[in-house]
């Protein structure tokens, strides 16, 4: 029996982003890419929390909270605070966080989601603030040395974006959903790259189960620091069966918080779960309050991008894509923004070039993990190769080895189809001489299809296609193998 049918998961998650700013939340240090930069080389009083250094609130990360707010339906609130936020960590310089907390940026959002298994989802968000980032701890174990951690302050008080949901999922499969959504639009907007890997995006799920059709909640666990989908989504399914087990077996779930350890596929216990008193908030002394004036909201809004949903639907209207693939192709702003060139420089049906983009050039681009930025073969000149095919110039195999030699050249197609010889033959008079040879030099082949073998038919179109190099126009050369077939019965 499964014990999910007598279980309800109720799961919310908060989602770390850090935005795409030049400088720091509260200082003019520059925000690098910490996975490559000398460690500790972008750092000020201000970020490593040096006695007597002042924090200066940073427009531009202002303005991209703003930017997600709108864009999760949430409301922009005109007075906002921050708050000093305490606890004591290693990678902590000050002993305290500056966030918000009574008077986030955003508040009372939503967005909604389709999950893998075609089900609907409302999720609400509760708010969206602002806060710095912590520093980096790297951990060294040497089996002949004593162990130690190095810590890297160029990542403390990169501003971070904390956007927390209401506890409005209740399966993995909205979890999974919700999180690839936030993700799609932190990119579509430019404020951050999505780079789990690098740590610019990370998630926490906080996860309860209560018997089903209980209105009750139960005692929640929060996993911390997920910077994977595939972390997220396996660390949310093992608690859920762990808290299942443990009031099955007559225990009490406890609050803590927890760490996924991924080479075991288990979570574990880090510390007791800290309520929101524990961190003592009080208004931050340095900080004045910040009022955000409805024209500044205004603007932002007016200068959104057409975002993923809205883009889906006008995929689906006005180019006629299912909506399966219009949602591959928005998945991504740039693959999007490259959908709708192809589009402009080809004179056929857009169905056409979603075809082939999601057919035959993201085969290539997962064969050579190249991201779409990336790709050699312009828009426009793979709107040039579908028209050869529409004109007969090339057949359905000839452009996909074009399209080979594209990706990896950059070339244009006319150029490789002269280069190579690959332009299709539909000239009669050249296909009747051939497919005469092939019917000719195979006479036991033909008798047999006489005979009324009729899968013999394919071979001869096999070697009619051979002899071409496989230039044959494939309509043309079944007609005249037909026609010269049939002379003979």
């Amino acid at each position: 029996m499964n014990r999910l049918n007598d279980y309800e998961p109720v799961i919310g998650m908060e989602i770390h982003a850090e935005l795409h700013t030049r400088s720091k939340m509260f200082c003019s240090c520059a925000v690098t890419d910490t996975t490559v930069a000398e460690p500790n080389t972008t750092i000020c009083p201000v970020c490593t929390g040096l006695p007597g250094a002042m924090p200066v609130i940073n427009r531009e990360a202002v303005e991209q909270a703003i930017m997600v707010g709108l864009a999760l339906n949430c409301r922009i609130n005109a007075f906002t605070t921050f708050a000093r936020k305490n606890y004591f960590y290693p990678d902590l310089p000050k002993g305290y966080q500056i966030s918000q907390y009574d008077f986030p940026i955003a508040a009372e959002g939503w967005v909604d989601v389709v999950d893998e298994n075609g089900a609907a989802h409302h999720i609400r968000v509760r708010r969206a603030h602002l806060e710095e980032d912590t520093a980096k701890l790297f951990h060294v174990y040497e089996p002949a040395a004593a162990d130690y951690t190095l810590i890297d302050f160029n990542r403390c008080g990169v501003p971070l974006l904390e956007i927390v949901s209401e506890p409005d999922m209740h399966s993995v499969a909205a979890v999974h959903a919700y999180a690839t959504k936030i993700r799609e639009i932190l990119r579509y907007l430019g404020v951050n790259s999505g780079d789990m890997e690098k740590g610019v995006l990370r998630f926490e799920a906080n996860v309860s189960v209560r018997p089903r059709g209980s209105d009750t909640l139960g005692t929640r666990t929060e996993i911390k620091n997920l910077n994977s989908f595939r972390a997220l989504t396996l660390a949310t399914a093992y608690e859920i069966e762990r808290q299942i087990a443990i009031i099955e077996a007559g225990g009490e779930v406890v609050q803590e918080t927890l760490g996924w350890d991924a080479l075991r596929n288990v979570t574990f216990s880090q510390r007791s779960k800290e309520q929101a008193h524990d961190y003592r908030y009080f208004p931050e002394p340095d900080l004045p309050p910040l009022s955000i004036a409805r024209p500044w909201v205004d603007e932002v809004a007016a200068a959104l991008p057409e975002l993923p949903d809205a883009k889906h639907a006008r995929f689906v209207a006005d180019y006629g894509l299912t909506p399966q693939d219009a949602r591959i192709l928005v998945g991504e702003r740039a693959v999007a923004d490259y959908f709708e060139r192809a589009v402009r420089a080809y004179n056929g049906t857009p169905s056409a070039v979603s075809k082939w983009l999601i057919g035959e050039l993201f085969y290539l681009m997962n064969r050579e993990r190249v991201a779409i930025e990336a790709v050699r073969v312009r828009p426009e000149a793979l709107a040039r190769l579908i028209g050869l095919v529409d004109a007969g110039t090339l057949n359905q195999n000839s452009a996909k080895a074009v399209l080979g030699e594209m990706f990896a050249t950059g070339g244009l197609p006319e150029a490789i189809v002269e280069a190579k010889g690959l332009a299709q033959i539909s000239d009669n008079d050249q296909l009747s001489a051939i497919v005469a040879r092939v019917v000719a030099d195979n006479a036991e082949q033909v008798a047999a299809y006489l005979a009324g073998k009729d899968s013999v038919f394919q071979w001869l179109m096999g070697q009619v296609m051979r002899a071409t190099r496989g230039r044959a126009a494939p309509d043309v050369a079944r007609q005249l193998l037909t026609a010269a077939l049939n002379v003979r019965r």
